[in-house]
């Protein structure tokens, strides 16, 4: 596994092994020991969760709030998309700043996002396998989000407005404006 970058004090781009020859390819997709290390971090990952999605698909932006944060191993095993987090730390001199990245079958890429971060991802290929490892069980009182579209976050998505599909739920969530300091 090699670390690509690092951003926002705590998201860390990930480039696992591949080994190719052919009959295709070999790749740990997860190994506790050298994540551990390579991010000097102790986290234990405690579930995995994968979603399908087609193209034009916006889930987000989500996080647990407090005391119940979720950090995520994120990665797409079918498919591309557009993945973005927003740092909701209080404390950090990039709250509120976010960051984008490519994720995809072709580039294997992994993306670890760390508690107190909003993510969503948009779908850009006919469809995506989105997985995602979780250190904390999903508690649904502290589910939480902001609307995709807050032109102070300001994120530049690869697909036009009209194209994007978003649930119902993530329509109505709160803008940054209405977003308290560590709720």
């Amino acid at each position: 596994m090699e670390v690509l970058q690092k951003d926002l004090d705590g998201v860390v781009l990930l480039k696992p092994n591949v080994f190719k020859d052919e009959r295709g390819y070999f790749f740990e997709s997860f190994n506790s020991n050298e994540f551990k290390k390579k991010l000097n971090l102790d986290i234990d990952f405690i579930q995995d969760n994968e979603s399908l999605s087609k193209f034009g698909t916006l889930r987000g932006f989500h996080f647990q709030k407090l005391p119940h944060s979720q950090s995520k191993l994120v990665r797409v095993t079918k498919g591309k998309v557009q993945d973005v987090v927003i740092d909701l730390r209080p404390n950090s001199k990039y709250f509120g700043k976010h960051k984008s990245y490519i994720l995809s079958e072709e580039n294997k890429h992994q993306l670890f996002i760390p508690k107190e971060f909003a993510h969503a991802f948009l779908v850009l290929s006919e469809s995506a396998i989105f997985s995602y490892k979780v250190d904390y069980p999903y508690m649904p009182n502290y589910d939480s989000g902001l609307i995709w579209d807050d032109p102070d976050i300001n994120v530049k998505w690869e697909l036009s407005r009209d194209t994007i599909a978003s649930s119902s739920k993530d329509l109505i969530l709160p803008n940054f404006k209405n977003y308290k300091k560590g709720d």
